[in-house]
């Protein structure tokens, strides 16, 4: 099957999707620190970075989710599903990318 750059299925479809999704919350997170919490310290632990600044914990928390549920929807979808498009390898390849940044800032925090 010859690969394409659009998907083909709705799965490939959700993936690209969330990655999206997770690139807009990513942004907006990044964004929060310098106007909605211009003046609030950061905790020196995630409980109290979560407690000061509750918006900014949520959205980044969403974006990660949405990044590992587009690698969960691609990688069902590429195998399942026979999807052959780029855009489905790359947000897989994304998603995979971000669960391994996850899993080493549980095994070495800083």
């Amino acid at each position: 099957m010859k690969m394409q750059l659009l998907p083909n299925t709705k799965l490939g479809w959700w993936s690209v999707g969330l990655i999206l999704a997770m690139f807009v919350l990513f942004t907006l997170g990044f964004t929060l620190p310098d106007t909605l919490y211009a003046g609030v310290q950061s905790g020196k632990t995630m409980l109290e970075d979560f407690e000061a600044r509750p918006a900014l914990a949520l959205t980044m928390f969403a974006g990660m989710g949405f990044g590992i549920a587009a690698c969960i929807t691609g990688c069902w979808g590429i195998y399942r599903k026979k999807e052959r498009s780029w855009l489905v390898f790359v947000s897989t390849l994304l998603g995979f990318g971000l669960i391994l940044l996850f899993i080493g800032e549980i095994l070495f925090p800083h």
